[in-house]
């Protein structure tokens, strides 16, 4: 079983980069994820910054959040994630203007596991399972988009 993977997939979406980057916050992400309900520890507001920890459930794991670089202007964030007694992970997301107006964002996750569950979880997470698994985030956002009021640069 495989115990240390990094994963990385670009998506292209359908909004201007100022608009898809909140997206990727612990807060936009609640207006395309069904079932995201973080739980904000650091600031209690859930406002995104460097520092921010925050919890979110997902069956019967809980998974611990901190933002360790948080560069709205670069649109880019990174998060620290652990799920006790499972993995150890990275996820940065990176936005960039793409040529059509859009917007192209790099998603990469690295994982290291802390137990076998963690090395069964890591070994499902195969280069064409996190491919698919970041295109369904293109589904949920451009669906977001198509259907959302409010001028470009408001989530």
């Amino acid at each position: 079983m495989t115990s240390h993977i990094e994963r990385s997939h670009a998506i292209v979406l359908s909004g201007p980069v100022e608009r898809v980057f909140a997206l990727f916050t612990p807060i936009g992400e609640t207006l395309w994820v069904d079932g995201w309900n973080p739980e904000f520890l650091h600031p209690q507001d859930g406002e995104t910054r460097q520092g921010m920890v925050f919890r979110t459930a997902h069956g019967d794991e809980t998974t611990l959040w901190a933002c360790t670089d948080w560069d709205p202007l670069a649109h880019r964030v990174r998060y620290v994630r652990v799920t006790p007694d499972s993995r150890f992970g990275f996820v940065e997301v990176a936005c960039r203007p793409a040529a059509d107006g859009g917007t192209e964002a790099s998603i990469a996750y690295t994982f290291t596991a802390l137990s076998t569950a963690g090395r069964s979880y890591l070994s499902e997470l195969t280069e064409d399972a996190f491919a698919h698994m970041i295109e369904g985030w293109k589904v949920g956002i451009d669906a977001w988009l198509r259907t959302s009021a409010g001028p470009s640069g408001e989530i």
